[in-house]
């Protein structure tokens, strides 16, 4: 059966040693130093991370993909699809996953070229009829085939959604960037200024052809209204044929591995790598790795757990629940024989049952590890 791996990646800093990958590139956080690509691929079904690669910070996501699938041939892995954001979409991407046979789910926003058409097309088809409402995710969405682009061989599947939410948001956001353009280019009327693209994408910018000085500028109406008529519009597109839910339950799975790089960062420390050689640097890097399968681990019990909880204690986070569990300890007593300090907890008996462990394994675990001490 076909598994989905969920592939995305980050970068990270490092201000010391001579580390060989470490270059200047479009870090996410910049703080002016080289940085190193780090990404991972997730599986998405079976909820583990699979493999890791470290590039040199130079390299972008489109350029690095066709090397990660040649990896994953590589590993073995062949009744695979790969779900992607839209930072890896790319005609020649989509054509060498197609070689390789591998399926895609990918992401791109409403108001992209490719799709703006399509949306605009089927706009009003669908967002009030409750057939295409997917309640999950408070969206309504269609399906439609075509073809990706001109040349392309295979037919796609374009899912496109709707969000009320969204579309709010989204409408906010321009209406107040075009109001702070227009407040910032009115406060350098008469003078001599040069505006960005921008600027030149919403406004006609008029200048005194005699003094070269900035005037005024003037809305282009019909380019903020058709940016309006897109808000709230996205679209995933898909190689092999599905529904619009089944598009969205695949893509949203990718969650998961978003929540991994930000565990990484948070919970594991690793915003900056902090070694002086490439050596210490790929050991850190796996040792890295094999903590995000285990934090990984963790939190898919957790999470399953919670699940049939009727409350959400929070002691069910990863963070949380390892402090919790720390506090079940042995001690040597007067005899010189280790035994359990006391007794376990309600809150630690809920995390322990998310691993298939009740008492009576702490219990036997801790008279085996008492016999082994008096060894």
């Amino acid at each position: 059966e076909k598994i989905y791996i969920s592939y995305d990646s980050t970068n990270k800093n490092c201000q010391a040693g001579d580390i060989e990958m470490l270059e200047y590139g479009n870090a996410k956080v910049d703080q002016g130093s080289p940085i190193f690509n780090y990404s991972i691929a997730y599986d998405t079904r079976n909820k583990e991370p699979l493999f890791y690669e470290a590039y040199p910070g130079s390299i972008n996501d489109v350029s690095q993909l066709q090397f990660m699938l040649d990896k994953a041939k590589g590993y073995g892995y062949k009744k695979i699809g790969f779900i992607l954001d839209r930072g890896y979409f790319s005609k020649r991407n989509i054509e060498y996953m197609d070689q390789c046979g591998y399926s895609f789910v990918i992401m791109v926003r409403g108001m992209a070229s490719l799709v703006n058409e399509l949306v605009l097309k089927h706009k009003g088809t669908f967002e009030k009829k409750r057939i295409h409402n997917i309640s999950d995710y408070r969206v309504y969405g269609i399906t439609v085939k075509q073809k990706l682009y001109a040349t392309d061989e295979k037919d796609r599947y374009f899912h496109i959604y709707h969000s009320i939410e969204k579309e709010s948001a989204e409408r906010t956001q321009l209406e107040n960037r075009i109001d702070e353009m227009t407040k910032f280019m009115k406060r350098h009327s008469n003078e001599m200024r040069e505006f960005g693209a921008g600027f030149e994408r919403y406004f006609e910018l008029y200048y005194d052809e005699e003094h070269k000085t900035f005037m005024f500028p003037v809305e282009k109406a019909r380019v903020i209204e058709n940016e309006i008529e897109l808000c709230g519009y996205f679209c995933i597109i898909t190689s092999e044929k599905m529904t619009a839910k089944e598009a969205i339950d695949l893509y949203k799975s990718r969650d998961a591995s978003e929540k991994l790089f930000r565990g990484d960062k948070s919970y594991l420390g690793n915003r900056s790598l902090r070694v002086y050689s490439d050596e210490s640097a790929s050991a850190k890097i796996f040792i890295e790795f094999i903590a995000l399968i285990i934090r990984s681990k963790l939190f898919t019990n957790l999470k399953e757990e919670m699940k049939s909880l009727d409350k959400r204690p929070n002691f069910m986070t990863v963070p949380a629940a390892i402090k919790e569990l720390e506090k079940i300890e042995m001690v040597r007593q007067l005899d010189n024989v280790y035994r359990l300090d006391h007794a376990v907890t309600a809150a630690q008996k809920t995390i322990l049952k998310a691993f298939g462990i009740d008492v009576s394994y702490v219990k036997y675990k801790a008279d085996e590890i008492s016999e082994t001490l008096k060894k």
